[in-house]
């Protein structure tokens, strides 16, 4: 009895043992699993943005836009706009990023949409907000920092999470180019550049700008 007691107690430790790391990976945040990146901002926190032609740096205030400031954090928390390209640069009007470098990781962000945030700042020059397709409820990681005074996208439902605060020459910078994407302009085709990724745009693109590391500033 003692004997079968004992082999009893050791299947049960060892059980336990063997899917802890199981269940230890299912909540480790992840840069392919969206609903694993749920943290909440800070009430104001800055970025730093080192790029291809400079250094820049944003603040983010989450009284802008609470639910895209927690979005913004966590993916810059975990390197997702580490190597973007800024794929969607208009000389006048704003230059977009926001698509991770590696077609695996992007993919399953396309479905992962934030609620609708109240548009309670302008689209003043250097603002970053969040693109969408449509609608306001349609925002999941490209996000745009405005070059001129943008403030006709307020109605439609652009809110502002933040602005940068250093560097605005740097930005001034960014590659514009190859304008507007395709099909309306010779940029390059956001299909494309989901489907294909860094590959696709260091080939066909290779005056784009880029992020080399985005980091949160402590």
């Amino acid at each position: 009895m003692i004997r079968v007691t004992t082999v009893a107690l050791a299947f049960t430790a060892l059980a336990a043992l063997t899917s802890l790391p199981v269940e230890v990976a299912a909540q480790a945040p992840s840069l392919k699993n969206p609903a694993s990146l749920k943290e909440q901002a800070p009430a104001t926190y800055k970025v730093k943005f080192d790029t291809s032609v400079g250094v820049f740096v944003l603040q983010v205030n989450r009284d802008w836009a609470p639910l895209g400031a927690d979005r913004f954090y966590n993916l810059v928390k975990t390197g997702f706009y580490d190597e973007a390209r800024f794929f969607r640069a208009i000389p006048g009007f704003m230059v977009q990023f926001g698509i991770n470098a590696d077609p695996a990781v992007s993919t399953p962000w396309r479905a992962a949409r934030i609620g609708v945030d109240p548009v309670k700042q302008s689209n003043k020059p250097m603002f970053i907000t969040f693109a969408m397709g449509g609608t306001p409820d349609t925002r999941t990681t490209q996000v745009f920092i405005n070059f001129g005074n943008n403030a006709n996208l307020d109605a439609m439902g652009f809110a502002p999470f933040g602005e940068v605060i250093e560097g605005k020459d740097v930005v001034n910078k960014i590659y514009t180019g190859y304008g507007e994407g395709a099909p309306r302009g010779k940029g390059p085709d956001q299909g494309r550049v989901q489907a294909e990724g860094n590959a696709y745009l260091t080939k066909e693109f290779p005056k784009l700008d880029f992020i080399k590391k985005a980091t949160i500033e402590k």
